[in-house]
């Protein structure tokens, strides 16, 4: 245990990246996701609640944001809250943790390739998601910073199309503000359920706390990294859901298959639906290119500590970067994307994620002031607001994303039994 304590590592990833690149590869991992794929199984959970839903989420997210990064400042390890776990409330809590992240994030590579394939040929979704993956490890394993170079590049122009699309929708004669209104259709297990749903879309700033390892000055660097990342994407998406739900209305919404284009074309402005298509696909890889990054890296130390195979751990001598925990995540993903249903992969995503960092809050919650610990009210509402979205999301995810973790606490449990066995 001394050694996650220390944050240290048998062989260490290089600290190349600096404030400017842990934010892109925040919002590379936020913006995009949420936009594209939430916002309309959202607003049919939530009708004019739609709203309310996105603040909920902007709440957990903010308290899990400032409980990871005041655990990332004190363990700049790669892995987590899986190291946070570990280091905090014991071995299995944070190996749950790894799991929960691992698993749940792998479906969600999956689900950001499937939305590539279905907006840039929706003919040949799966080949073309299968295409992206092998195309985004390669770029991953090249090299970190080639990695935070092009998400500069993604961010840029996904935030060009969203503004476009904000401003094309609210200054449209069809925009109307009676259609914000929250009215009787909104319910509290609605509005928790598009809260769930909708965190699917915040959850990237755990890819700064999981590149820990890599960035420099981690103390200083995380804890500003992270709310500016989170601040960001939080304005953003406000302005997209309000432009969207202006002029389509809830219950439009939540039918729309592409809720940007439709809100482009309702606004009168045909002309910026082929942009929107390519934004989206641009998001998605955007978003898939840092999951991919980041699965990688829990990997790599979940390999170290043996709860994965061993072989996992380790790091290549030139590019410094985990390259067969990136080539098995790709591989993995890469077959999901060929059989997969994005609608299945975000619910699942969406439960394994509340409950890593429902383990993250709760870490949190352990630490002394003078390990800098946040008001005790944050990491106590992110531990309350997590479980509580986590459940309140659709039964079919609940019931999976249960079972999943079950099997990888049967795993662990075996795993000490048979170390046991073996020492004695």
């Amino acid at each position: 245990m001394g050694r996650v304590a220390a944050g240290r590592a048998p062989e260490e990833l290089e600290r190349r990246l600096g404030l400017n690149d842990a934010v892109v590869i925040g919002l590379g991992s936020m913006i995009g996701a949420g936009v594209f794929a939430a916002l309309a199984p959202a607003a049919r959970a939530a009708g004019s609640g739609l709203l309310p839903g996105l603040a909920v989420a902007a709440v957990v997210a903010f308290c899990n944001a400032t409980s990871s990064a005041r655990l990332a400042a004190r363990y700049p390890a790669s892995g987590g809250t899986y190291v946070y776990g570990r280091a905090r409330l014991g071995d299995f809590w944070g190996y749950l943790a790894g799991w929960a992240f691992v698993v749940g994030k792998t479906a969600s590579c999956a689900a950001m390739a499937l939305t590539v394939g279905a907006y840039a040929w929706p003919g040949q979704a799966h080949a073309v998601a299968v295409a992206a993956v092998v195309a985004l490890t390669a770029v991953d394993y090249a090299g970190v910073q080639k990695s935070a170079w092009l998400t500069r590049v993604v961010v840029a122009i996904v935030l060009a199309v969203l503004a476009a699309v904000v401003i094309a929708s609210l200054t449209s004669g069809a925009a109307s503000a009676a259609r914000l209104d929250v009215r009787g259709d909104a319910s509290f297990g609605g509005v928790l359920q598009a809260g769930g749903l909708l965190f699917f879309a915040f959850a990237g700033y755990a890819r700064i706390a999981t590149l820990g390892e890599e960035v420099r000055d981690p103390a200083r660097t995380i804890p500003r990294a992270v709310p500016l990342a989170l601040g960001i994407t939080l304005v953003v998406y406000a302005l997209v859901a309000v432009s969207c739900l202006a002029v389509l209305g809830p219950e439009q919404l939540g039918r729309a298959s592409a809720p940007l284009s439709e809100a482009v074309r309702a606004a009168g402005a045909d002309w910026l639906a082929p942009a929107v298509r390519v934004g989206a696909a641009v998001a998605a890889l955007g978003s898939l290119l840092a999951l991919i990054l980041g699965v990688s890296r829990t990997t790599l130390a979940m390999a170290r500590d043996r709860h994965l195979p061993h072989v996992l751990s380790a790091v290549h001598p030139r590019f410094k970067v985990p390259h067969r925990a990136e080539l098995a995540v790709g591989a993995v993903v890469a077959v999901l994307a060929a059989v997969a249903d994005v609608r299945g992969a975000i619910g699942f995503s969406s439960f394994g994620v509340l409950v890593y960092y429902a383990i993250a809050n709760a870490s949190a919650w352990t630490l002394t002031s003078g390990e800098g610990r946040p008001p005790r009210l944050v990491p106590g509402a992110g531990l309350a607001g997590c479980l509580l979205l986590a459940f309140a999301l659709p039964g079919a995810s609940v019931v999976t994303g249960a079972a999943v973790l079950a099997a990888g606490a049967a795993a662990y449990a075996v795993r000490r039994v048979l170390t046991g066995r073996s020492a004695a």
